[in-house]
C-alpha cells in the first residue's frame, strides 16, 4: 500500500509509483472522482499527447477526396 502525507495547506506529493501508474508528468492535471466515500484519481491527458496516435500509411487525402467521401456517405443512407 502506498501512502503520502497531507500538508497544512491540503497538498500532497504523488508518490513515484502512482505517477507512473497514471502516466502523469510535471504540469499534467489529475481528476478526482468521489463516489460513496471513495476517491478515484485519474490522469487527464493533454490533447497534444494524442498527436501521432493514429498513423496513416499512404498519400494524404485531398479536400476533393473528402468531399467525394462525404457525398457518397450521404447518398448511401
Amino acid at each position: 500500500m502506498i501512502e503520502s502525507t497531507i500538508t497544512s495547506k491540503g497538498q500532497t506529493t504523488l508518490p513515484k509509483a502512482v505517477r507512473e501508474a497514471l502516466s502523469v508528468h510535471p504540469g499534467d492535471r489529475v481528476r478526482y472522482v468521489v463516489n460513496e466515500g471513495q476517491v478515484r484519481l485519474l490522469g487527464v491527458r493533454p490533447i497534444n499527447r494524442l498527436y501521432g496516435v493514429l498513423r496513416h500509411h499512404g498519400p494524404a487525402a485531398t479536400l476533393e477526396d473528402m468531399d467525394d467521401a462525404i457525398a457518397d456517405g450521404a447518398t448511401d443512407a
